[in-house]
């Protein structure tokens, strides 16, 4: 069904317009007609018309303002202007109208009928794209909480984090710089603030996942990560680096009525922890780890970490903030980050009353051996159990800060130069793997993909690194690789340009043709040639 609305002010026209329109499509068509300008534009908000056929020149508002109108609420209307007028300027206006067609009167019956075709044509595609763009966006519905499961898992398994991170923000639309975490935790009932039946429970949640992903994004608009046992994680955007007091109460509060309702619609009862807010990165799996210790450390149904007891705290101002970035100096193999964190940490001890030299002893052995597991875990560095054994006698020789602070900051610079020297020979032994398999099977259909694959890593990862380590990427070395065969073979053996073609790693002769004269300047034959 099509609904076609006629403007003219002849009613000779308007009906001429509206019996050959009827004859020849019948019911296909529903037809209103206008024979002013304000006329046309009100029947258009009543009827919304598939196609518009408008005459310019009517009473009150011409027909390129009454365009201008319905287009203000009604953008898909396939417009057709029949006039008696050939103006240019008219033409003009229609074509930044984006009108279908301008007629000049007389029209005659063929004509308007092709048009019409025409325009039921347009409307047809404007429908069937409208068709699939809401086909598409219901399979997005179904797609969108897996990339939210994968973006928190990403968060929390720190796997290949960076790597993907802008990805995920881009298909999530995530626009804030800094969220925090809330970690939802369900049983079948509590007793002395644990849930329990927790594996249970962890089952009964596949079936009420999408009502308590449906009322968790109620009230937060938030990201909903996986069931991991009896939890499931939100991630909340955060405009701000900072939350302020009401907005922490806020938080808590909303949070208390997202329980209440939870546990109105599913049968099992829940408990929140909520961490601090934190930079969307790697940071923020801290704030996963802070609700977490808020689940613990209290007995409550809604727990913020800022809301722990003092007692269960840090004593004192400790820079965590210090800490932390020390600790990606460190892992960044940032000497120069690293040492001035060091030497920060140093003045901030210095200046803490009641600390004496064992505490900073103490404390110097906690961060150093601190980042030297986190290496070890990243696969940076060896890690043996007697590798530590001098550290304590090191430390106790020194009797001052100064001493003490040589040692850390020796220590530190030795971790960054050790990791670099691993990553060295890790990323040379990539590299070497890599070529040696490119060597062996140069004659196949070989990709970056596949070679990743052979390696062990990323293809992201190994690109970059190849292009690091040899100054070029994977397609040149590869080109380079077949090209050098295609010369040996061109000059030493019987084989037609065609075979080593084939045995160069190359299926069409053409391509292989055009690829080696842009690197040697001649093609195969010519090359040939020279050397008789």
């Amino acid at each position: 069904m099509y609904r076609i609305l006629i403007a003219d002010d002849e009613g000779i026209m308007l009906e001429s317009l509206k019996n050959i329109i009827s004859s020849n499509y019948g019911n296909e068509c529903e037809i209103h007609t206008a024979k002013t300008g304000r006329v046309v534009v009100e029947e258009a908000e009543k009827y919304p018309p598939d196609i518009c056929f408008m005459d310019i020149q009517m009473p009150g508002l011409s027909g390129i303002q009454a365009i201008r109108e319905i287009q203000k609420f009604n953008r898909s209307v396939v417009f057709v202007i029949i006039t008696a007028y050939d103006k240019f300027n008219y033409a003009k206006e229609a074509v930044n109208l984006g009108v279908m067609e301008f007629l000049t009167k007389p029209v005659n019956k063929k004509v308007i009928l092709e048009i019409c075709s025409k325009a039921m044509e347009k409307v047809d595609s404007t429908r069937q794209k409208r068709s699939d763009d809401l086909r598409i966006r219901e399979k997005l519905e179904t797609v969108v909480p897996m990339i939210e499961s994968g973006y928190i898992n990403n968060i929390l398994l720190q796997d290949d984090f960076q790597t993907y991170q802008d990805n995920y923000r881009e298909l999530l639309d995530i626009r804030e710089e800094y969220g925090y975490m809330i970690v939802a935790e369900f049983g079948d009932s509590t007793e002395n603030g644990v849930l329990t039946n927790a594996v249970g429970a962890s089952v009964k949640a596949n079936k009420f996942y999408s009502t308590f992903r449906e009322i968790a994004q109620g009230f937060f608009e938030c990201l909903v990560g996986p069931i991991m046992g009896n939890r499931i994680v939100l991630l909340v955007p955060h405009r701000n680096s900072r939350e302020s007091y009401e907005e922490r109460v806020e938080v808590v509060t909303r949070t208390r009525n997202m329980v209440h309702k939870l546990e109105s619609r599913i049968d099992s009862k829940f408990r929140c922890g909520i961490g601090r807010v934190k930079e969307m990165g790697s940071t923020m799996k801290e704030s996963f780890k802070e609700a977490m210790i808020a689940l613990r450390e209290s007995t409550s149904h809604v727990i913020h970490i800022e809301d722990v007891p003092a007692a269960q705290k840090y004593d004192g101002e400790y820079p965590r903030d210090l800490e932390r970035r020390y600790e990606k100096r460190v892992m960044d193999k940032d000497v120069a980050g690293a040492l001035s964190c060091a030497e920060e940490f140093i003045r901030w001890m210095e200046k803490q009353p009641g600390v004496d030299l064992e505490d900073m002893r103490i404390k110097i052995l906690e961060l150093v051996m601190g980042v030297e597991k986190k290496a070890f875990f990243a696969g940076t560095v060896k890690y043996a159990i007697s590798c530590r054994r001098n550290y304590i006698h090191e430390i106790q020789e020194y009797t001052d800060i100064e001493g003490m602070k040589k040692w850390f900051l020796g220590k530190t610079s030795e971790i960054c130069s050790n990791m670099e020297i691993a990553r060295e020979k890790e990323a040379v032994s990539i590299i070497e793997k890599a070529k040696s398999y490119i060597r062996d099977n140069y004659k196949k259909d070989i990709s970056l993909d596949e070679v990743s694959r052979e390696v062990d890593i990323s293809p992201y990862y190994f690109s970059k690194l190849f292009k690091q380590e040899t100054g070029g990427n994977f397609i040149e070395y590869l080109t380079e690789v077949r090209l050098r065969n295609a010369r040996e073979l061109l000059k030493d053996s019987g084989l037609s340009i065609k075979e080593i073609c084939a045995e160069s790693g190359y299926s069409d002769p053409n391509y292989f043709s055009r690829i080696f004269k842009k690197y040697e300047g001649v093609t195969p034959s010519e090359f040939r040639e020279r050397l008789r």
